[in-house]
């Protein structure tokens, strides 16, 4: 008769060392996976707010645009003035769009007035753009309802965190910050950025030219464009 033995196997584990290795290098690729998401997260995050800045840019351009170009086209009685300065170290400017008619006794009346300027936030050390629409018209196109009579000269603020705003003139070849001739420039540049400003060494503020986002409207669509012929250069030298 053979006798059974009461001993059992016990599985081999895992020794302390091993053990704290195994946890080392999870923790090790734990670390690189959180360092690649977050060096992701933060690419991503600045691409989105550069892209938002420029999106945000465009669209006040367009608005601005909507507004020369139904004002510059109107004919005779059109007038648009620029100014330019420099405000608590912030480029900022002041574009006035006016439409004047003459009225039953032959005097001139304003029909139409959009100012569109930026001035200091100094909570926020930034720009905040503001537009009025004043005159004898009460409809608004940037509005969705007709102002009241006593919302005429109101200046209402269209958007926060400019940090650069400049409006040029169009003559010639040339730019000029202030125009103030009765007659139209050939068209109006403007800039505008909402990137983060930096101080120059003259104490102001600015930002990249690559952050800038600028459009130019012409105000004579229908003139003769003059193009200059250059002769072609000898290849060889």
């Amino acid at each position: 008769m053979k006798k059974v033995s009461n001993t059992s196997r016990e599985a081999p584990g895992f020794s302390l060392a091993e053990v704290l290795a195994a946890l080392m290098i999870g923790a090790m690729v734990l670390v690189a996976v959180l360092g690649i998401y977050s060096r992701a997260e933060t690419g991503a995050a600045a691409i989105t707010r550069k892209l938002d800045s420029t999106r945000l840019g465009s669209e006040v351009l367009q608005r601005i645009a909507e507004d020369v170009d139904r004002i510059g086209s109107s004919g005779p009685g059109a007038k648009i003035t620029t100014e330019n300065k420099y405000q608590n170290g912030f480029w900022t400017a002041r574009l006035t769009l006016l439409r004047t008619i003459n009225n039953s006794v032959n005097e001139k009346q304003t029909f139409e007035k959009i100012v569109w300027q930026g001035n200091v936030d100094t909570d926020a050390n930034s720009l905040v753009l503001y537009r009025s629409h004043s005159g004898v018209v009460l409809e608004d196109k940037l509005l969705d309802k007709q102002k009241e009579s006593w919302e005429k000269e109101l200046f209402v603020p269209v958007c926060t965190g400019v940090t650069f705003f400049k409006v040029r003139a169009v003559h010639g070849r040339g730019l000029q910050d202030k125009w103030t001739s009765d007659s139209l420039p050939n068209g109006i540049m403007i800039t505008v950025s909402f990137a983060r400003p930096f101080k120059t060494v003259a104490g102001t503020w600015d930002v990249p030219d690559a952050e800038k986002t600028t459009r130019t409207i012409a105000l004579s669509k229908n003139r003769k464009i003059k193009f200059m012929f250059t002769k072609k250069g000898d290849e060889n030298k």
